[in-house]
């Protein structure tokens, strides 16, 4: 195994624990569990050193798959653009969600204020993190790129012939 392997196995763990997380802590929120909160915080933390792991390794799997037929210069640069911002998302999630479960217990007045903050943090995590995913899928996956042509008569989608 690896860099390149590491890299598209650990993807989807930023994507799947950053929105699995907020149905957590958004659960927990409506029935006021603070034992469920505390297991958000421990997926945001997952999901923030996946996240970490990704994108130290995608300088490799760019080298990796760059030079592979089919495989644009240009959407390599805009999946890497992008994943600096989720990164940096994710990190700030799970430095606030490492900070909450240590002030936990100290702070209970203003409990309820921080894991909806984190809450809301974490739909911009995930938003961001999932396009920063969508952009890398098109990489390889040429069906999702802009453009691409679902066409079942096998022609460029030009004029038909009436006649």
């Amino acid at each position: 195994m690896n860099a390149t392997h590491i890299h598209l196995i650990i993807s989807h763990l930023p994507i799947v624990g950053s929105i699995l997380g907020a149905l957590v802590l958004g659960f927990a929120i409506f029935r006021k569990n603070n034992d469920t909160k505390l297991a958000a915080y421990g997926l945001f933390i997952l999901a923030a050193l996946g996240a970490a792991i990704v994108y130290a390794t995608g300088e490799d799997a760019e080298e990796s798959v760059e030079k592979l037929p089919g495989v644009m210069e240009s959407i390599i640069e805009r999946h890497e653009d992008f994943a600096i911002y989720a990164l940096i998302s994710l990190i700030v999630l799970g430095v606030a969600s490492l900070a909450a479960l240590f002030l936990n217990k100290k702070f209970v007045a203003v409990n309820k204020t921080i894991s909806v903050g984190i809450f809301f943090l974490s739909l911009v995590s995930f938003g961001l993190v999932a396009r920063t995913g969508y952009l890398g899928g098109q990489i390889r996956h040429t069906e999702i790129r802009n453009g691409a042509q679902n066409n079942d008569r096998g022609d460029a989608g030009g004029e038909q012939d009436d006649d």
